[in-house]
């Protein structure tokens, strides 16, 4: 199974941006569907983006449509996150998500593979 480290969080003013990596190791990287959930103090851990094995697909939760782009190399055992335009309501910790079944993972319920997260938080 694939071991995932997430980098890239930080402290940034509404209305910029950050890019957002998670470094896979240990397991064949282009077998798993990828995504980024983020989690808020006291709420649930929530859907952000997810791509597929290929890259050829990508989806995103509706609170990051138009700001957030999911991408993927495979040949560098690595996604991202690019975040812009950001908002204090998307301070959390992110998390990388991979699953070698499901072609999309929006569900954090179905997931078993998580990176340890790392925090962005968005000064008003």
């Amino acid at each position: 199974q694939v071991h995932l480290v997430e980098s890239g969080g930080g402290l940034v003013q509404t209305g910029g941006s950050l890019r957002l990596s998670c470094a896979a190791s240990g397991g064949t990287f282009s077998n798993y569907a990828m995504a980024w959930f983020r989690q808020a103090p006291g709420k649930e851990r929530e859907f952000v983006a997810a791509i597929t094995r290929s890259g050829g697909r990508t989806f995103n939760a509706e609170s990051g449509k138009g700001r957030f782009t999911i991408s993927r190399d495979n040949t560098k055992d690595t996604v991202y996150l690019q975040m812009s335009s950001l908002k204090p309501e998307d301070t959390a910790v992110y998390y990388c998500a991979a699953d070698p079944v499901y072609s999309v993972i929006d569900d954090y319920r179905v997931v078993e593979l998580w990176g340890q997260g790392t925090l962005v938080t968005v000064s008003s």
